[in-house]
Order: C-alpha cells, then sequence, then structure tokens
C-alpha cells in the first residue's frame, strides 16, 4: 500500500510544481498575502476542506478523520521578501522588489498537494490534521496566530514543519534533536557624538570613530567570552550617519543582529544580550559618545523534540529516503516555528529538506535574488507531510 501511495505522490510532480510556481510569480510581503491566502482556500474547498482565516492573511484548514483522534498540525509559511528578483527564470516575480527568496512558495505547494492525497485517506486518520498557511514568517507571524487560537479547537497535539534548504544536497534530509536553528534578535545602536568640520575634528565628538570601535569590539564577545561550543554570531548589515565626506557626523545609527543556539536548558551564564551591552556602553564612554540599544526579538531558538524526531526516523523517514541520506543538521538562521514548539509547549520538529543542485540552479544562498529551489525534491516534503499524517494518525 505504502508504494503505491509513493507512486501516486509522484503523478502529482505537475500539479505541485505548477502551484509552487504561481505562487513564485506572485510574491506578497508578510501580513499582505491576499492573493495567496486566497488560492489556498480556493484549492482546499474545492477538495471539501473547511477553512477559516486568521491573523488576517493567515488560512487555516482541518481534515477530520473518520474516527477520533489526536490533532497533528502541519504548517506552511506564506510571506515573500523584499528582494528584485536576479534569477532569470520563466516564472520569475511579477511583483517589482518582491520575492519569493527562501522557498515558501514551494512550502505552500507541498502542503496543499499534501492536503489532497490526505483528504482522500480521511476514512485512515485517528483524528485531525490542521492544515496552517502562515502569513509572515520572516517577522514573528507565528505568535499571532497562536493568540488567536491556532492551537485550540481542536487542541493540538503535536506540529511538524519542512524548510527547503539549498545548503543541504538534493535527496538528503537534515534533521536532529536538541536546537536546530538559532535565537535572533534585532539590534539598532543610536551613537550621538557632537557635529563639526572635518578640519577641526577636536571640536567635536566623533560617533563614526566610535562606530568601528563597536563594530571591531563586540566580536569578542564570541571569540573571547563565550566558549566556541556555544555559537553566536554578531553582524552588522546597516550603518548610517548624518555627515558627508567633509563633516564630522552628529549621529550614527548602526543596526544588525544577534544570533545564539539556545538548548532549552539553563545556559543563561553565557548571557549574550547583556555582554552586548556591556561592551557597547563601555567603549561608548570611552568615546565620550551617548548611547541607545535597542534589542528586538525576531525569532527563539527551533528545539526539536527528541520523541517526534525519533518518530520521524523510526515511522517515516523510511518511506522517503535510505538512512544514509539523513543527517544531523542545525544553522543559526531563525525560524518562527519555534513559537508552535518550544515556545507555545507542542512537542515536533522542523525537518529540512536539501535542494541544494547546482545543475538545477538551486545552489544559491536562500534572501538573495538568485535563489531557487530544486523543483524535484517537492515531492519529497508531500510524501513527508502525508506518511507523517498517516503514521501520527494511525490505529
Amino acid at each position: 500500500m505504502k508504494k503505491a501511495l509513493n507512486d501516486e505522490i509522484s503523478e502529482c510532480f505537475d500539479e505541485v510544481v505548477a502551484l509552487r510556481r504561481d505562487f513564485h510569480r506572485h510574491p506578497e510581503l508578510g501580513f499582505q498575502e491576499y492573493r495567496t491566502a486566497a488560492k489556498v482556500e480556493e484549492y482546499l474547498k474545492e477538495l471539501g476542506i473547511p477553512t477559516e482565516r486568521i491573523a488576517g492573511t493567515g488560512v487555516v484548514g482541518l481534515i477530520k478523520g473518520s474516527k477520533p483522534g489526536k490533532t497533528l498540525l502541519l504548517r506552511a509559511d506564506m510571506d515573500a521578501l523584499p528582494v528584485q528578483e536576479a534569477s532569470g527564470l520563466p516564472f520569475a516575480s511579477e511583483t517589482p522588489g518582491v520575492m519569493h527568496a527562501c522557498g515558501h512558495d514551494g512550502h505552500m505547494a507541498m502542503l496543499l498537494v499534501a492536503a489532497k492525497l490526505l483528504m482522500a485517506r480521511r476514512d485512515q486518520l485517528y483524528g485531525n490534521v490542521k492544515l496552517v498557511f502562515q502569513p509572515n514568517e520572516e517577522s514573528d507571524g507565528a505568535i499571532h496566530l497562536i493568540r488567536e487560537g491556532v492551537l485550540e479547537s481542536p487542541k493540538v497535539d503535536t506540529a511538524f514543519a519542512v524548510h527547503l534548504w539549498t545548503p543541504l544536497p538534493s535527496g538528503t534530509i537534515g534533521l536532529q534533536a536538541g536546537p536546530v536553528m538559532g535565537e535572533m534578535f534585532i539590534f539598532k545602536i543610536k551613537l550621538t557624538g557632537k557635529g563639526g568640520h572635518s578640519s577641526a575634528p577636536q571640536e567635536g565628538i566623533d560617533p563614526i570613530l566610535c562606530a568601528a570601535s563597536v563594530i571591531q569590539g563586540v566580536q569578542a564577545i564570541q571569540t573571547r567570552e563565550i566558549s566556541s561550543l556555544n555559537p553566536t554570531t554578531i553582524v552588522f548589515g546597516k550603518i548610517t550617519s548624518d555627515g558627508a565626506y567633509n563633516v564630522i557626523s552628529g549621529q550614527v545609527m548602526l543596526e544588525g543582529t544577534l544570533r545564539y543556539l539556545y538548548d532549552g536548558e539553563d545556559n543563561t551564564p553565557q548571557h549574550p544580550k547583556k555582554r552586548f551591552r556591556r561592551v557597547v556602553e563601555g567603549l561608548c564612554a570611552a568615546h565620550n559618545v551617548g548611547c541607545e540599544i535597542e534589542l528586538i526579538p525576531s525569532n527563539y531558538t527551533v528545539i526539536n523534540d527528541a520523541g517526534s524526531v525519533a518518530f520521524l526516523k523510526e515511522q517515516v523517514l523510511p518511506h522517503l529516503v535510505t538512512a544514509d541520506c539523513i543527517q544531523p543538521y542545525c544553522c543559526m538562521a531563525g525560524e518562527d516555528f519555534s513559537e508552535f514548539t518550544n515556545r507555545a509547549g507542542i512537542p515536533g520538529a522542523l525537518v529540512f529538506i536539501g535542494t541544494g543542485n547546482p545543475e538545477a540552479g538551486s545552489h544559491h544562498a536562500h534572501h538573495t535574488a538568485q535563489f531557487n529551489i530544486d523543483e524535484a525534491t517537492l515531492l519529497d516534503g508531500v510524501r513527508l507531510h502525508v506518511h507523517t499524517a498517516l503514521e501520527y494518525l494511525s490505529e
């Protein structure tokens, strides 16, 4: 039966590709996914799956099994990024400055086709499958869904998500228990000095010189204060000032990200945020420059539940790949799936589906203008969703 099911999934290749390409042509930013949400609703309703809107542009569908049981949540993210596409694909974004540069178009397509196959097998399900199409993943949209009750009515027992991932080769699966994606805080630092003429720098207080010290000084946190066994990255992505080539600036703004892995245990002695504040404030005091520091939470560490990972490895992944294609994997990228699992306390796991293939042009980094996926791997996600539901909700 399982072999026949995989054959049926293979026959859905053209459909999943067509869905992915349609979403790719029409990307929408977080909480602006109006066309996307309508497309998802239309597809699910045609299958006979009832839907409801949540958090504005979110869509939740519910497949009720023929027998009572637990409720499984499967999530796909919907939002695109403010990136001007330069992939050269024939189905490239038709919206200037907006692009699906992270694989969310594929995530939606995979879950929709999986919903079709599961709806046809609802008589085999002991419980429910809650299909969550989530807006604004890039900026923690999940918390809005949770506040509006996505984990209730019916109450969710476990949650799974997949992420197409170009750093992993096509045909491989990245999965491990524990931390798998980093905790991320966005920082904004305002440095205030005293403006002046560049011919008399002694008359001013130069915040640019201070900024240079801050950018270099905080790097010592990740190399000299925190163990290399506790990965930490501090990256400055934006620097602006109110000065000019011959002017001592009065103010400089620094923006970037602070990322680290939190293992769910008490690793608070590392205190990356407190160390960051201490170093920045100390360097500013040394330069006689005023500073304001804002640390904005973006995503918390995704921590895969050990039992959920064991379930996937033992009961689900053998239907997809051989054991040598499964490898432990974690990275410092952020993902708000953490809100469903370790933050809300729902057991679950996020699975990386390798989609890196130079021959398919899918070897570029996420969030870049050349990003693409290997469409052959879309069926891996469909299989993963379908077999997860059938195994988890089996008798």
